[in-house]
């Protein structure tokens, strides 16, 4: 079977097809030669929808809990892939109800619209958490029962659990439109998915450890986790839709992936911690040295998990922060789990095509360049110290001791130190005076060193002082 066997000349359609995998998958395609790729996702732009439309991706936006977008988007196609879900990380994993709209509803209408219009090919990207969930897994295979959909502890992994048994059981199911044909389907469960660009868990890290929050590591360094390389994942989705043709010369026949799953990583598990150490430390951030229990992690997770709850009408808001972690995300990262690859070598001829060395090295390039462009930061206790400082400042030295209410205190260690309020005002012009001056002196040096920042180099030092011109002096010195 050659790279491009039922590639060529058809039509393929890639649900989440504007996200960091189906991005990859959709050049990918194209490359390989396809008639035509379409993408359905509900993002009206994305860091890939430029490169997509250039290389002839058609993309379409719409909801795939919407039948009228499933519709409009897989009518003709011949092999859909799909990837679009919600809830994996973050504040999304609390809004149980888009999670079953997207995860549920979204995977019964492509089955649906898959059967109307004759598209015999259905590849779901499914997850680890079907069969984990808090309990440790050594080297599992294929056979492993589902989780307890009532054990879950989140509404992602029972939704995907309940979405991928409903794919698997539509394989051979008669299609409309195409006498005689069938819908064949099959099931990838990739591990951790990392590499240039990937949008859920790297970025939060980060964040985090640019805020100074990412503080301590979960669990025993004995614990291992898998990962996968999103080259690795995309050639394993396009083995798999191979797997599920039935017009092979010599191969008739119910086809090899049907009806079945597949685990895929890079074969290497590995600490997470261990494994992000290495891109952690290239970007200058602090790697946490303080470990704590899985028990202890799951109280802090579960006090997120309650405060949020509180929150949930504004969980939609891009302004509202994500949990530093949920009860989830301990399990994930704290406790082993980790599967063989022997079924999808042995089925589809999948084999990691780039080793994780290479993964990482390639990861980390991109997130160093990546940091190169933005704005340096200093983490939120620089922060607190210097904006909460100045406001402080500036209330005892103006603000009379009757609207100080609880903090009338500060005023009076403030006369202690500074024994007049006459004091206290001259400091305060004098701090605002360095403020104004590092700020401009930062606006002229961003112009040269930079020059795409220059606003937030001003503004961030107005704010911060020394603690953001130091940043800029250490970038101008590099």
């Amino acid at each position: 079977m050659s790279e491009n066997e039922g590639i060529e000349g058809k039509t393929f359609v890639v649900t989440g097809g504007s996200g960091f995998v189906g991005s990859a998958l959709c050049l990918e395609l194209m490359r390989r030669g396809a008639e035509e790729v379409r993408t359905l996702d509900p993002r009206e732009d994305s860091p890939w929808t430029t490169t997509l439309r250039r290389n002839g991706v058609v993309c379409i936006r719409g909801d795939v809990s919407q039948s009228k977008d499933v519709e409009k988007s897989l009518r003709g196609a011949d092999c859909v892939f799909h990837l679009a879900s919600y809830g994996m990380s973050g504040k999304e994993m609390l809004q149980a109800g888009r999670i079953d709209e997207v995860n549920i509803n979204g995977s019964c209408l492509v089955l649906d619209a898959c059967i109307k219009y004759g598209v015999n090919r259905l590849v779901y990207t499914s997850t680890y958490n079907v069969v984990y969930g808090g309990r440790e897994i050594v080297n599992g295979n294929e056979t492993l029962r589902y989780f307890p959909l009532e054990d879950h502890v989140d509404p992602y992994g029972r939704s995907k659990s309940l979405a991928e048994q409903l794919v698997l059981k539509s394989n051979a199911r008669p299609l409309k439109k195409r006498d005689g044909k069938k819908l064949y389907t099959c099931a990838i469960r990739p591990a951790a998915i990392y590499g240039p660009g990937e949008e859920r868990h790297l970025p939060r890290i980060f964040s985090l450890a640019q805020m100074g929050l990412l503080t301590f590591k979960i669990g025993d360094p004995s614990v291992k986790n898998d990962w996968v390389y999103v080259d690795n994942l995309v050639h394993a989705l396009l083995l798999a839709s191979m797997g599920l043709l039935d017009d092979i010369p010599g191969r008739e026949g119910i086809p090899i992936a049907a009806g079945q799953t597949y685990f895929i990583s890079d074969g290497a598990p590995v600490n997470t911690f261990e494994f992000l150490r290495p891109l952690i430390i290239s970007l200058d951030y602090d790697f946490p040295r303080l470990s704590i229990s899985v028990p202890t992690a799951l109280v802090v997770a579960k006090i997120f998990w309650a405060i949020y709850f509180l929150f949930y009408p504004w969980l939609k808001k891009s302004w509202f922060p994500s949990p530093l972690i949920l009860p989830a995300e301990v399990y994930k990262v704290g406790i082993t789990h980790y599967f063989s690859i022997l079924k999808a070598k042995q089925e589809l001829g999948y084999t990691p095509i780039v080793k994780p060395q290479e993964g990482m090295k390639a990861t980390i390039t991109y997130w160093k360049e990546k940091k190169r462009k933005d704005l340096d930061m200093p983490n939120i206790f620089v922060w607190l110290f210097a904006v909460g400082g100045m406001f402080q400042l500036f209330c005892c030295a103006f603000i009379p001791p009757l609207y100080l209410g609880p903090f009338v205190w500060v005023r009076s260690l403030g006369l202690l130190v500074f024994q007049s309020i006459k004091n206290m005002q001259i400091l305060f012009y004098i701090s605002a005076l360095l403020h104004i001056t590092e700020a401009c002196y930062a606006w002229f040096l961003a112009q040269r060193v930079d020059p795409s920042n220059v606003k937030g180099w001003f503004w961030q030092t107005f704010a911060l002082g020394f603690f953001s011109l130091r940043l800029l002096l250490k970038r101008a010195k590099h």
